[in-house]
């Protein structure tokens, strides 16, 4: 932990930045139990609750091309206070759904809200190599982990609360608030500019990128290594314990918030605990623990209270996975790439990640108990450490 006190004490900038995320991502949760919620009270069936969470991962998918470009041409202040106002605008939209027959804008201000929130989420991860030494980066990649892991865990418990106390349209409100704090702290800090390319056209560095890629097969592998991150997206596996299996116990909003609350703390925990012994050579176990984690959980979801240990596995060893790939890319790619390359990243992580969510939400639909699903992501997760394996010997 002094480590990251040290970090913190030297670079102001990142202590900014962090802070920005710590109150943006706590403010996020509420809105995410919120719509869960509003979901669940208005007859959602499983096919809508997981096409809303497929539309929190389809924006980066389809942006995710261009956002890189833009990162690595535009002014990097105006354009993440851009995205900060687009993302207050779409969550006090929010506020105009109390129905189902409004499903179609819930789906278009996720899809506006998400696209902005990858793309300043990229941008930031780009600049950071900018201002960090190869071995603050690490640490600094670790910071996001466990600040999103701790405004995950306080979110997600109190979202749940707050939801159940005071309503949905109550916790639109407090994330646009949040959401406001933070782009009062960006407007006040000096932040260095990553224009590399200004003058040239936009499809131009577009397919400059993709061919960088494709002539650095090194890089193309940790891509797809991060994006084996994304078979930990349980959103809907959460959704449908709380509405399928867990309603009778307590209300919705309090069991999605008390079970993402107690994986949160595991990555928060993981990440501070592993960080010491994430390298190339055990980089395959971290892998090969979470999968037994996940179908652990899977075997114990039949039980409310004994599935928060299984939940709290699940979520030890994927913040440490997430940062260890994240730090391979920016070491491995040009500076000059970093905005398209990190793009690239969230594109293949999101992709990934609304491919499990509809898988999650289609083999549920087709018979399949919730159990068996989350054990199928936790050999995924095996499946990726054997590919680690065979990446390790060809390129590291």
């Amino acid at each position: 932990m002094n480590k990251y006190i040290r970090l913190f004490r030297q670079n102001p900038l990142l202590r900014r930045l962090s802070t920005i995320q710590l109150i943006c991502s706590f403010g996020a949760w509420f809105t995410n139990v919120a719509i869960y919620t509003l979901l669940i009270e208005l007859g959602a069936g499983a096919w809508i609750i997981s096409t809303v969470t497929v539309l929190t991962f389809l924006p980066t998918m389809i942006l995710a091309p261009f956002s890189g470009v833009l990162i690595d041409k535009l002014p990097t202040k105006p354009f993440m206070v851009t995205l900060f106002v687009i993302e207050i605008a779409t969550v006090l939209v929010l506020l105009l759904i109390d129905s189902l027959d409004l499903v179609w804008l819930l789906f278009i201000m996720i899809f506006i809200r998400m696209g902005a929130g990858s793309t300043y989420f990229q941008t930031e991860m780009s600049l950071l190599p900018r201002f960090l030494k190869d071995t603050d980066l690490k640490l600094a990649n670790e910071i996001h982990s466990v600040i999103w892991s701790i405004s995950y865990t306080a979110g997600m418990g109190l979202a749940g609360f707050f939801v159940y106390m005071y309503g949905v349209k109550s916790a639109f409100i407090a994330d646009a608030a949040l959401f406001l704090a933070g782009l009062m702290l960006l407007l006040g800090i000096k932040i260095p500019s990553i224009i590399r390319q200004k003058s040239e056209r936009i499809f131009f560095m577009l397919k400059d990128g993709l061919v960088y890629l494709k002539n650095n097969p090194k890089i193309f592998h940790i891509l797809i290594l991060h994006a084996c991150v994304g078979f930990a997206s349980y959103d809907v596996i959460v959704a449908l314990l709380a509405d399928k299996a867990y309603y009778a116990i307590l209300g919705a909003p309090l069991v999605i918030g008390f079970i993402n609350s107690f994986r949160a703390l595991a990555l928060t925990l993981g990440q501070t605990m592993f960080s010491r012994f994430v390298n190339v050579k055990s980089f395959h176990l971290f892998f090969f623990a979470q999968g037994v984690s996940v179908i652990i959980w899977g075997a114990l979801q039949f039980n409310f209270y004994i599935a928060f240990f299984g939940v709290f596995l699940a979520g030890l060893f994927s913040s440490t996975i997430w940062s260890y790939t994240y730090t391979m890319l920016q070491n491995s790619a040009a500076k000059e790439y970093h905005g398209r390359m990190i793009a690239f990243n969230d594109m293949f992580l999101m992709g990934t990640s609304a491919c499990v969510s509809f898988l999650t939400g289609f083999l549920f639909n087709s018979g399949f108990g919730l159990s068996i699903i989350t054990a199928l992501l936790g050999v995924l997760f095996i499946v990726a450490g054997v590919y680690w394996m065979w990446v390790r010997k060809r390129f590291f």
